[in-house]
């Protein structure tokens, strides 16, 4: 029976819950907006499959890529339409172009983040661009695991555990599976993501006039990494939306990502799932054919091949991702590895969890807002502002006492 004493000791991918022969487990959201397994004891047979299906109680061993590949896709729009390269539509086009299925991430009606699947190229694209939001992957993996029984090709991509999760709770090798996981840096949970929609619903953002009327503003679209307004390396959060009052359709928040709130909150783990802080599914470890990433730092570690308007990082894991890869069409070049790590921290496995979660979290519990409760985490504690300018003062004493024995010395030259 699966029993979850330490939250860092779940990620959250559900395997436990789908494999479950009994149907006696349910995922329940907690009070920082996460979802934890819950066992019907007494529906429960405790045959231990749900065990068994753990990426975090069965960790795998860490394995070393094959190679690492450069990437930009060709297609003008399917390269602006992605967060990077544009690697993923285009694997996605070569399995669909074989009767295949894709599984990924898109939001749904209430702009939750949701798994599902698409056996076409029109439903492929809302699975593109980065969502920093834990989604929900449902029954992802009982369908992914019927569509390999019948035969289909099926392309699976997630979050690293997520993927862990998969070929854990498929419990054999399937030929027609190409696996896709991305270089992570951690997880928000849903609770968090639609605190901040709400306060986005309420304001109505701050790039165009407020609505007539706030509580009925609809969103009708969400992008975590904008790039057609200030390139790649400065994307943008960017909301969409209209109002019920005129049906007038607006930009109603573009955030270069360095400025918005909950990238902020992101970006500067405040908020992520406990188990992202200790993570166990990196470093090949899920069993991923390919792990994909952005090729941060490209300007400097192969200035010839970059492009702002993104480019993407391969990590080939298996000769099935090899043979994958290969049949690509688009621009490559073979990556240069030296100082990856420094310009991708998604390659971390251990995160630091400290003041700023502990402080937020605590202040959503206190009723406050979540800028309120952000704003309070990220502000600097009062130690560390001493302490600032305490080394200042010192820094100033050194270099005043410095300058006065230069200076003596010179006037003991002189006579």
């Amino acid at each position: 029976m699966i029993q979850i004493k330490d939250k860092h000791d779940c990620c959250g991918c559900s395997a436990c819950q789908q494999r479950c022969p009994r149907h006696c487990i349910t995922m329940r959201e907690d009070s920082e907006g996460f979802f934890y397994p819950e066992v019907d004891t007494d529906a429960c047979v405790d045959c231990g499959l749900c065990e068994r299906v753990c990426p975090l109680a069965n960790p795998g061993n860490p394995k070393h890529w094959m190679e690492v590949i450069g990437a930009k896709n060709r297609n003008e729009d399917e390269l602006l339409g992605s967060s990077s390269g544009g690697v993923f539509i285009n694997l996605a086009r070569n399995v669909i172009a074989e009767g295949g299925i894709v599984f990924g991430a898109v939001f749904d009606g209430s702009w939750n983040v949701v798994h599902t699947y698409a056996d076409s190229i029109d439903g492929v694209w809302a699975m593109m661009g980065s969502k920093y939001v834990q989604s929900d992957i449902n029954d992802s993996y009982i369908k992914a695991e019927r569509f390999l029984e019948d035969g289909r090709i099926v392309l699976f991509t997630g979050t690293p555990c997520q993927v862990a999760g998969l070929n854990l709770y498929l419990r054999k090798s399937y030929p027609n599976l190409l696996s896709v996981d991305f270089l992570c840096h951690g997880v928000p949970g849903p609770g968090v993501w639609h605190m901040y929609l709400d306060e986005i619903r309420r304001s109505a953002g701050g790039t165009t006039r407020p609505c007539e009327d706030t509580n009925r503003m609809v969103i009708t679209g969400i992008s975590f990494r904008d790039k057609r307004i200030y390139g790649w390396d400065k994307y943008c959060f960017v909301v969409r939306g209209s109002t019920a009052v005129t049906g007038e359709s607006a930009v109603l928040m573009s955030d270069v990502y360095v400025d918005n709130p909950f990238m902020k909150g992101f970006l500067n783990d405040v908020y992520l799932r406990q188990s992202c802080y200790r993570c166990k599914c990196k470093g090949g470890v899920s069993g991923s054919d390919i792990t994909l990433a952005d090729y941060w730092g490209v300007k400097t570690l192969l200035p010839d091949f970059a492009d702002n308007r993104g480019v993407s990082l391969v990590f080939v894991n298996t000769d099935k991702g090899k043979t994958a890869a290969e049949r690509l069409d688009m621009d490559f070049c073979a990556a240069n590895i030296n100082g990856l790590e420094r310009y991708n921290g998604g390659m971390k496995a251990v995160l630091r969890e400290g003041r700023r979660r502990r402080t937020f979290f605590r202040e959503l519990g206190d009723g406050r807002s979540f800028s309120a409760a952000l704003n309070s985490a990220l502000a600097k504690p009062w130690y560390n502002t001493a302490l600032h300018g305490l080394r200042k003062a010192v820094r100033r004493i050194i270099y005043k006492r410095t300058n006065d024995e230069d200076r003596n010395i010179d006037a003991s030259a002189t006579h």
